[in-house]
């Protein structure tokens, strides 16, 4: 079969519902969690804002048109390597250059959500990861990988969805280790279901926020507040996740999308 038969196939596939389309992403509007920095380190995003311009009525008698107020990292999005100062130099990292086939492709999801139900502060670790690949096969080079943890079901609650205390939030997320692991396979990026790809306690990590500091210093992306990763085989479906093509993006609010097999 040549690769236009290829395509025509999974068309096919794709309209009579044989493969599905799996959404992704949580809803966006004022409600959405966004992280809470402390203020004596940084300014936190906005709450995302949506103004009508026009409704049917005067401004616009036939048409309904918003604007909106909202970060680059807010709700379910895309983290570019020039969002961290590991990643800022390199010309390929912004959202408005990356290469536009880095946002498909083959997505390893690992099942941790009965450790994150037991510990909020769960981490994953390498030894987690080579378990995972015993079972369902290696992680390989320009492949996603995300950590299912079911917190996208704490979306409707910040307070929930951030589970921060006195001594900082508790969410999961991935050590260090894991994450160098991860892009020694040379994967594409890294995904999860929390406010951000690392974990609540990767402040004290080193080097700090590996998910962050590691991915974008290899050149690679990050995924956050992702949903419905229960609805994804460990193998076999193909990830979509393409960010606006905001000039000079650090990120972007993405709609992520997985096709997968109907069983």
């Amino acid at each position: 079969m040549d690769t236009q038969q290829l395509l025509g196939e999974v068309a096919g596939q794709l309209l009579s519902g044989t493969i599905q389309v799996v959404d992704l992403t949580a809803p966006l509007g004022p409600n959405t969690p966004l992280i809470k920095l402390p203020p004596e380190l940084a300014v936190d995003t906005p709450k995302v804002e949506i103004h009508a311009i026009s409704h049917y009525d005067k401004n616009g008698p036939w048409w309904a048109w918003n604007w909106l107020k909202l970060g680059e990292h807010s709700g379910t999005h895309f983290d570019a390597p020039q969002h961290w100062i590991t990643g800022k130099d390199y010309p390929d990292g912004a959202t408005d250059t990356i290469p536009v086939q880095n946002f498909v492709g083959p997505v390893n999801v690992i099942d941790c959500s009965k450790q994150a139900a037991a510990d909020n502060d769960f981490l994953l670790t390498v030894d987690h990861i080579k378990a995972w690949e015993a079972e369902h096969g290696p992680i390989s080079a320009g492949e996603w990988v995300v950590m299912r943890t079911d917190w996208c079901k704490r979306n409707g609650s910040e307070a929930e969805f951030l589970n921060a205390d006195e001594t900082g939030p508790h969410t999961p997320g991935p050590t260090a280790e894991a994450i160098q692991y991860l892009i020694s396979k040379d994967i594409k990026g890294w995904g999860s279901e929390t406010i951000g790809t690392d974990a609540g306690k990767a402040g004290g990590m080193e080097p700090p926020f590996p998910a962050h500091s590691l991915m974008h210093k290899a050149n690679r992306y990050g995924l956050a507040s992702l949903c419905n990763l229960d609805r994804l085989p460990p193998k076999g479906a193909i990830l979509i996740a393409a960010p606006l093509k905001i000039e000079h993006g650090t990120g972007s609010p993405i709609r992520a999308l997985a096709l997968v097999p109907r069983h």
